[in-house]
């Protein structure tokens, strides 16, 4: 078992490297919840097969491999030039694309955008900012000095971004388009393309709900889409007349390690067993896989023991137990996003501002003990 673990981790590793075209060591570990040290050790077999560089704090493709993604250092990138059609030089339109990472989330986002751009012959700048530091005036600055026809961004500074990051957008005089956030301000005009992760969460506890579990449980690590799983989970267990005092865990802060994300997960377990809870809502599919870890050490069996739905679809098809999950629709955003800016580059004036929401897709796997779809 731990060896076929290892072949699907570090093929999921090569599939984001080739999707983003750099990943970290700190990320991957915090994202399957494993140690350091076996990212390394998987990156050191997968460089060794040629697969992939290694690279200070993580790897890169080798020379040849998927062009486009970040490096490591976080230096902006220009994706290559499609000549243009018919022999003639025509102007080609520069998009700048902000990220706050490379590796966790954004990966079918960089490739929507980076798809639409190339069927419009258009460059892509990618340039990476970070949640725990965030440096996105910067990397806006940079971008436009760049060369960006307009924006794509998404901030690090929250699932709403606040007032210094829209001044600084429209200081730079570049049309640009929010993705997976939406203004502080919900008055605010800027345009925006964002997955209702509410909605994602409310159906996943009415799939749980259309099972006949009446006790809905809920773990939502602090991030970005917390807040919005959280609220969609008690609007569903409210509307669907499910019991309320059923755990809802959101640590106070971010968990680091797999020391700790081990510690919440058996504390959440314990909650669930001590209050009849038949089934749960994991908000982060990398904790939802640490909860199968860890029901497989008490002797639990999912579902069985406990059913789980996840609301991400990156992990989920190729956990021990395959996970049902409300997936976010990542690609289709970001190709959303690019054909809004395009629009907005090819007629500033007349299209209205516009906001995009797109709802997730329930995909039915084992983890929540009914039929496949």
């Amino acid at each position: 078992m731990a060896d076929l673990l290892a072949l699907q981790r570090r093929e999921l590793l090569l599939r984001e490297l080739r999707a983003a075209g750099a990943v970290r060591v700190a990320e991957l570990a915090a994202r399957y919840a494993v140690s350091l040290g076996t990212i390394r050790r998987d990156l050191g077999e997968l460089a060794t097969s040629g697969a992939l560089v290694r690279v200070r704090g993580g790897a890169v493709l080798p020379p040849g491999g998927a062009p486009g993604g970040p490096p490591a250092d976080r230096q902006a990138v220009v994706a290559p030039r499609r000549p243009p059609p018919g022999g003639h030089r025509a102007a080609v339109r520069t998009i700048g694309l902000l990220v706050p990472s490379a590796t966790r989330f954004y990966p079918p986002v960089i490739s929507g955008v980076r798809a639409v751009a190339a069927r419009h012959r258009a460059r892509v700048v990618i340039a990476l900012s970070d949640h725990g530091q965030p440096r996105d005036l910067a990397q806006i600055d940079e971008l436009r000095a760049l060369g960006a026809s307009g924006l794509l961004v998404a901030p690090a500074d929250g699932a709403e971004t606040g007032p210094a990051v829209l001044d600084r957008l429209r200081a730079t005089g570049l049309p640009f388009v929010l993705v997976e956030r939406r203004p502080q301000d919900p008055y605010d005009p800027a345009e925006f393309v964002v997955s209702d992760h509410r909605k994602g969460a409310y159906a996943a506890v009415a799939h749980l709900a259309g099972l006949g579990h009446r006790r809905v449980a809920l773990l939502a690590r602090t991030g970005l889409t917390a807040g919005q799983v959280r609220e969609g989970h008690a609007a569903a267990v409210r509307a669907l007349g499910l019991a309320e005092d059923a755990p809802a865990l959101v640590p106070d802060g971010p968990v680091a390690g797999a020391p700790a994300a081990a510690a919440v997960g058996d504390a959440f377990l314990d909650s669930c067993l001590a209050s009849g809870v038949s089934a749960a809502v994991v908000a982060a599919e990398g904790d939802a896989i640490m909860l199968l870890q860890r029901l497989r050490a008490r002797a639990l069996r999912v579902p069985a023991d406990l059913a789980l739905v996840t609301c991400d679809d990156e992990l989920a098809a190729v956990a021990e137990v395959p996970l049902t999950t409300v997936a976010p629709p990542k690609g289709r955003v970001g190709e959303c996003a690019t054909r809004l800016l395009l629009d907005r580059l090819d007629r500033p004036e007349q299209e209205p501002p516009r906001g995009v929401v797109m709802q997730p897709r329930l995909v039915v796997r084992r983890s929540c003990g009914a039929a496949r779809d």
